[in-house]
Order: C-alpha cells, then sequence, then structure tokens
C-alpha cells in the first residue's frame, strides 16, 4: 500500500552553538583578568637602582606597615616562613624571592624577614623599591 520508509537518526553532533558559547567565555575572561589583578597597598620606598631579571614570575614575600607578612598575597606568620618556603622549594625551584616592605615597617623586622628566607635555603632576594621621582 503505502511505500513509507523509516526514518534515521543523524548521529552527528552540532558543535557550531558550543564553539560560540566558547567564544563568548573566552572574550569575557580576557577582559575580566586584567582587572581581577589587585595588589596590597604597601607604600615602598623611593631609591635608584636597576631592575632584576627574571625568566618567570617571582614569589613576593610582602611586611605591611603592621608588620605582617604575606607570600603572594597570602597571610603566613614569621615563624612559618621558613617551613613555607622549603615546602615552596621542594615542588619548585625558588630561585629568587622579592621582598616588598612598607617604608615605615622597622628594619628590625625586615631583616628579620630576610634571615628567614636564608634559613630556607633561598640566597637571591631582591628588594622591591619606587623609582626616584624626577630621575
Amino acid at each position: 500500500m503505502y511505500n513509507v520508509k523509516p526514518k534515521r537518526v543523524l548521529s552527528q553532533i552540532n558543535v557550531t552553538s558550543l564553539v560560540d558559547v566558547m567564544l563568548v567565555i573566552l572574550i569575557v575572561f580576557m577582559v575580566t583578568a586584567p582587572m581581577i589583578q589587585e595588589g596590597i597597598d604597601v607604600n615602598l620606598p623611593k631609591v635608584e637602582a636597576s631592575a632584576i631579571k627574571a625568566d618567570e614570575e617571582p614569589f613576593i614575600i610582602t611586611v605591611t606597615e603592621r608588620g605582617s607578612l604575606l607570600i603572594n598575597k597570602n597571610k603566613v606568620a614569621l615563624k612559618d616562613l621558613e617551613k613555607k618556603l622549603r615546602a615552596i622549594s621542594k615542588r619548585k625551584k625558588l630561585d629568587i624571592v622579592l621582598l616588598r616592605a612598607d617604608e615605615r615597617v622597622p628594619y628590625g623586622k625586615v631583616v628579620t624577614a630576610i634571615a628567614r628566607v636564608r634559613k630556607a635555603g633561598i640566597q637571591r632576594i631582591g628588594m622591591v623599591t619606587q623609582p626616584l621621582e624626577g630621575k
């Protein structure tokens, strides 16, 4: 009677909409990533010095005005600084550590932080400063 052909199921996946969504997400991340980078407010001393050349992003130890320590924005106690740096060194070779200290921090706290970094086995320590104005 009737000549009915059975309908076949398409087994192909249409990825066009997936690609569109992924491109939109990529653009959103590209636009928002620079806005996410925020720092810790530290008044650095102003000096005339040359820049340190580093192959990859260095670890930054910050001593805030109130004397608290941070490793790359993560708060750490002074007594734990050496232990944490040793643990980081085991996972990733630490060649150099940069030290940012507020200009109002007592000299003794900065020297104590430097001593702990050296006890952790890191001998290259760079000091982060602001360039002199007018130079």
